[in-house]
């Protein structure tokens, strides 16, 4: 099935718990801090298909996915969505520390029937996590994230970060103290907005 031009490969079914969870973000947004309140009327582009373009950048075999500061559960969520049809033995954690956040991300997976792992923790308090794929999306610059990736991603792990405008200078940044290899992908959501996929992160 199709979104906004956005090809999911998912059935209409995922599709509809994508528009529910959608709307459970839009509700909880009234009482606490989720997204801004004006992306509310533009949730679909900039949140959803923005999370759920990620999924076509992991790695085939992957089962373990780790999202840091998963906030209103983006990307983490609409990836436990998207993979509870494509891959169904895959696992999501989502790390929060925001007790109010966490308690959304705990109700939106049970009415969408996710079987996910929320810690409400700091990412750097969790123990290594051994993870096939991290993600983190708004959460810090590149420099701040990849002491974080390379403590939870498995040594063959893939990181994937969102990443605006300023991506290129993050990248020049990072790699002062740290070595990786890198692919850079167009944002389909957003035409300054730039996917880094990592691998091999090492200090320099």
């Amino acid at each position: 099935m199709t979104a906004d031009g956005v090809d999911l490969g998912v059935s209409r079914e995922t599709l509809q718990k994508l528009e529910t969870f959608a709307d459970l973000v839009a509700k909880w947004t009234r009482r606490i801090n989720l997204i801004a309140p004006s992306s509310i009327d533009d949730i679909w582009n900039r949140h959803i298909l923005d999370s759920a373009q990620l999924v076509r950048h992991a790695p085939e075999n992957a089962t373990s996915w780790i999202d840091l500061g998963s906030g209103a559960g983006f990307p983490g969520l609409v990836v436990a969505t998207l993979w509870s049809e494509t891959n169904p033995q895959g696992h999501v954690n989502l790390v929060e520390s925001d007790q109010r956040k966490a308690a959304f991300l705990r109700q939106a997976a049970r009415e969408l029937a996710l079987t996910v792992t929320i810690h409400t923790t700091r990412a750097e308090s969790l123990p290594p996590a051994n993870a096939d794929i991290l993600s983190a999306r708004a959460l810090a610059p590149l420099v701040s994230l990849l002491p974080l990736a390379a403590r939870h991603l498995a040594p063959t792990g893939t990181a994937i970060f969102p990443k605006g405008r300023n991506a290129a200078a993050e990248i020049e940044e990072a790699r002062k103290s740290w070595r990786f290899d890198l692919a850079i992908r167009d944002s389909v959501t957003d035409h300054e907005g730039r996917i880094l996929r990592i691998e091999r992160i090492e200090r320099a």
